[in-house]
């Protein structure tokens, strides 16, 4: 239970997240790194054409939020510097690279203000289209987004699938390819059909192509909700990321039409934000629920105990364990065999 300071923090905690997207706007983590390693306000400001006064006290933002380091209290003198997790996550390019990842959240930004809306109406607060192809820009940062966040998270997460003996996989919703590109590069037999709608699909086929992929990931344009399958084609289906967009109903249609996509004992693996069966923890799966809801129709998070039951009844058999994966986002994988 928060005490009152607590609640006072809380009531600022956008001022942080306003940090992080101007400092990312204006390039501030990359142009450290350009200028090795350290640099300072003088050396920023002209490198980025920035306003000192304005960017001083940007920069000293980032400070206090722990998202830059500072050496020295003299302005002309004092040398900024990234913080490790800076370096791997804040840096375009880096080994652990989250800048278009939370490009997303910097998109969705305004919505939050309008959640008593939401409150009220119960329907999303902007179209969600917008973000799934009536917007050009907007989806395409949002296919890369997604593909960001999936090459974060797909590190961890494609060691605990197992795809021993699989040859033919099924990604549905694959948006930019992320977790075909990875599943295929560690199982070498390995070959996917990924499946999105027109606009992500497109990104899709840029990015395979990009990665010299285009012999084993087909980008195929389709619609999860209604498309039918080549009957007992696939060894595996893989339904990453998507499924917390749609109502239980839907669910469930979709899971009964990649069944039938599946060879016998065929394998399932659904990565998703989930929670437990309050609902309410943890924490950050609970407020993504919300952030669904703001943007998309059927927006929420599901229990793993829900899904598992959904898999039973679609003829399914779930494994017992759901295997949580680490940072930097609290996802769940839950996997099953076509009984």
């Amino acid at each position: 239970m928060l005490e009152i300071p607590e609640i006072v923090q809380l009531a600022s905690a956008f001022y942080g997240s306003a940090t992080l997207f101007a400092a990312l706007d204006c390039g501030i983590f990359g142009a450290i790194e350009e200028c090795g390693g350290s640099a300072t306000l003088a050396g920023l400001a002209d490198r980025l054409r920035l306003s000192r006064h304005g960017l001083r006290l940007l920069l000293d933002g980032c400070v206090a939020v722990g998202i830059l380091e500072k050496e020295g209290v003299d302005p002309e003198t004092a040398l900024y510097r990234n913080t490790k997790a800076g370096r791997l996550a804040l840096v375009p390019g880096a080994p652990a690279d989250l800048t278009k990842a939370i490009r997303y959240n910097q998109d969705i930004y305004a919505q939050w203000g309008r959640l008593a809306q939401l409150a009220q109406t119960g329907k999303p607060v902007e179209s969600p289209q917008l973000h799934l192809g009536e917007d050009p820009e907007r989806t395409r940062r949002f296919a890369l987004s997604m593909r960001g966040r999936a090459m974060a998270i797909g590190r961890s997460v494609v060691p605990q699938i197992d795809l021993s003996g699989c040859s033919r996989l099924l990604d549905l919703a694959g948006g930019p390819a992320a977790y075909a590109e990875l599943l295929v590069r560690a199982n070498p037999g390995l070959s996917a059909v990924t499946v999105d709608i027109p606009a992500v699909s497109a990104v899709a086929a840029e990015c395979v192509a990009e990665a010299g992929l285009q012999d084993r990931i087909e980008c195929r344009t389709g619609d999860y909700h209604a498309d039918e399958y080549e009957p007992a084609a696939y060894d595996a289906v893989t339904i990453f990321g998507a499924l917390h967009q749609e109502s239980p109903e839907q669910i469930r249609d979709i899971l009964r039409r990649a069944a039938r996509a599946l060879r016998p004992g065929g394998r399932i693996f659904i990565l998703d934000m989930m929670t437990d069966a309050t609902h309410t923890a943890p924490a950050f799966s609970a407020l993504f629920a919300i952030s669904m809801a703001l943007t998309t129709e059927h927006g929420w998070v599901f229990s793993d105990t829900e899904m598992k039951e959904w898999l039973r009844e679609t003829g399914f058999d779930p494994d017992e364990r759901t295997i949580a994966i680490p940072p930097p986002m609290p996802h769940w994988l839950v996997s099953a065999r076509l009984r």
